[in-house]
């Protein structure tokens, strides 16, 4: 029975494993010097990292930190613009700055600023309400360690 349950076993780990291979995001390929490349796969584009200055690294492009941060600003203002298109708001033009606070003993991110300035227009209390619930929410924002501080500030121009 045993060794009926490990092949059992083994022949669904294989079948996730395959299930897995054609949903896959990307690919990384380690370039050597503390850099990698990341392609998209189904839009073949293609990012580079690179470790930060004050982590051994020359910080001429995303470390996979700052990618961490950043995918919080992009992810809440995508999911700000679902919200507003299916609520028939204009956030075109919206901006947002992330900064990044390290810490270290472990080193990781402690804490991440997020400033979400919309375009100069009139919003409704309700309309506001609607965008900055749908920018809390997003994926990324509920995907991150509890212990790391997410301090967002919307700036209603």
């Amino acid at each position: 029975k045993l060794e009926m349950l490990q092949e059992k076993h083994q022949k669904t780990i294989i079948f996730h494993l395959n299930q897995n291979k054609n949903k896959m995001t990307s690919t990384i390929t380690y370039l050597g010097d503390l850099r990698t490349e990341c392609t998209h796969l189904r839009s073949g584009q293609v990012i580079i990292t690179d470790a930060p200055i004050d982590n051994n690294g020359k910080g001429e492009a995303f470390s996979p930190t700052d990618l961490t941060a950043t995918s919080l600003g992009t992810c809440m203002v995508t999911i700000m613009g679902i919200a507003a298109k299916n609520h028939d708001i204009n956030i075109d033009g919206t901006k947002l700055e992330i900064t990044k606070h390290m810490a270290s003993d472990p080193r990781r991110i402690s804490a991440i600023d997020v400033v979400v300035k919309l375009p100069s227009q009139e919003y409704s209390t309700k309309e506001r309400k609607i965008l900055e619930a749908a920018g809390r929410t997003c994926p990324v924002a509920l995907s991150l360690h509890p212990d790391l501080i997410e301090n967002i500030q919307f700036i209603w121009a």
